[in-house]
């Protein structure tokens, strides 16, 4: 054996900062103690190092995420969807202009110029002080059709890893892939690209305590929110191969707290609240209660705003999007967050008057079920799906008739109207995806709409869009 490098590796972090202070303390007591010994070591994020639903994350676009990864000294990152979808194409543009790291994505780009973007690396390859090149590249999940609104192009793994692997031919000795594609993904890349030495995942959230060899690669990941950090440690021979390999992870609530770190935590938060409570959207006569159950002043006003939105007549929304109430006085940009913290971007559906009526069959069937499932995932934040209302629909149960304004549905014409992406995903309403003609609505998610809504009708510039 002639050489050891160390990957170090972070994934999913989704702004749980309050894990923050010791990862941090841990990735630099690692670097120092593996670099005094000689040996080469090389730090990695694997994706979704930000998430919305802090508020320091809100009022920065992320960039309050990027400062606390440059305390580290990262050599490499790559994006999650929350980096990649969370984000507005200017917003992502701009998310790494104080970068310390380099960002490897190798399968985004952008649809006008069909060119990487100006932040993004194909690979980046770090020659070690005994001459072993390895390579850096990154791979995101290709959710193409969010992506697209957002004017990214994305390219899926069979398309964009055989021309990488072969432009890397002969220029690397350590291959390593930052997959933000999931655990399935990752084992097919392992059975089908060997050349691959380490595959670091994220995305799924798995945890692979140990590591996991398969075929010729070693698969790892550190779970998700900061629980655990991870340590792969390569042991080269002459000829710069790996001749051995192991993959361990680390559980942060092992690792020891400083006196300062609670307040550093807090620090974050307030200082996010602060920043959003800088920015008042409105000013309210009076309060607005969030209901779990039915409709209400402020379900209806959030209808209303993403009607207003889309541009339809109709729209559908679940109760358990409120995590609060709107107060009466000024409602800022903080008030939206705390009680509207999802990445729940609107949908709008195009359907046939009969699919109008089956889709209402389908909400009404799982009606009673939803209002006390918990949904986790899919862009919502909250605790339970909760109660499905109308806005432009009426349902009649006894005639098991649907009514759109006070018609009946024409079963053949079109009906264009809105609701929310997670609708899409989740498998309740399939009548949605099987036959909709769906289009996600970028930049912006639910609160902003409700914002823009808000902003519009103190300025009086909401024109009656039924």
């Amino acid at each position: 054996m002639t050489e050891t490098i160390h990957l170090l590796h972070t994934n999913d972090l989704h702004s749980h900062f309050e894990h923050w202070p010791r990862i941090r303390r841990w990735l630099k007591s690692q670097q120092k103690k593996w670099r005094s010994q000689g040996d080469t070591v090389i730090t990695l994020d694997i994706g979704d190092a930000m998430d919305r639903m802090h508020p320091l994350t809100e009022a920065t676009d992320g960039k309050a995420n990027v400062a606390l990864l440059n305390q580290v000294g990262y050599d490499a990152v790559t994006i999650g969807n929350n980096e990649g979808i969370g984000n507005s194409a200017a917003q992502l543009n701009h998310l790494y202009d104080q970068a310390n790291f380099a960002v490897v994505l190798a399968n985004l780009r952008s649809q006008k110029t069909q060119q990487r973007p100006h932040w993004a690396l194909e690979a980046k390859i770090i020659t070690t002080a005994a001459g072993t090149r390895v390579a850096l590249f990154g791979l995101t999940a290709p959710y193409i059709d969010t992506y697209r609104p957002n004017g990214w192009a994305l390219t899926v793994v069979q398309q964009e890893l055989p021309k990488l692997l072969a432009k890397l031919a002969g220029k690397a000795d350590v291959f390593v892939l930052l997959s933000h594609l999931g655990i399935d993904v990752d084992k097919w890349i392992a059975q089908h690209y060997p050349q691959v030495t380490v595959i670091i995942g994220s995305h799924t959230h798995h945890l692979l305590a140990n590591g996991l060899k398969l075929n010729h690669s070693l698969l790892a990941a550190a779970g998700r929110y900061g629980e655990y950090v991870g340590h792969i440690t390569l042991k080269l021979n002459q000829q710069h191969q790996v001749a051995h390999e192991t993959a361990q992870v680390v559980k942060t609530v092992s690792l020891p707290v400083a006196a300062s770190d609670q307040a550093e935590i807090e620090g974050y938060r307030q200082r996010g609240h602060q920043l959003l409570k800088a920015q008042v959207i409105t000013t309210l006569p009076h309060q607005l209660a969030a209901k779990a159950k039915g409709n209400s002043a402020l379900m209806q006003l959030a209808l209303d705003a993403i009607a207003w939105t889309a541009g339809t007549q109709v729209a559908i929304l679940n109760t358990g999007v409120f995590l609060a109430s709107f107060q009466a006085g000024p409602l800022t940009a903080d008030d939206l967050h705390t009680a509207l913290p999802h990445a729940m971007h609107l949908l709008r559906i195009q359907l046939s008057g009969y699919d109008v009526w089956r889709l209402v069959r389908e909400i009404e069937k799982a009606r009673l079920f939803l209002q006390h499932y918990q949904l986790h995932g899919m862009g919502f934040r909250g605790n339970y799906f909760g109660d499905m209302v109308y806005s432009g629909l009426t349902w009649n149960p006894v005639k098991q008739t649907v009514k759109w304004h006070g018609r009946h549905l024409n079963p053949d014409k079109k009906y264009t109207l809105v609701g929310m992406d997670t609708y899409l995903y989740f498998p309740f309403f399939p009548t949605i995806e099987i036959v909709g003609e769906t289009e996600v609505l970028f930049p912006g998610v639910l609160r902003d709409a409700i914002g823009r809504y808000l902003k519009a009708q103190n300025q009086s510039e909401v024109a009656d869009h039924h």
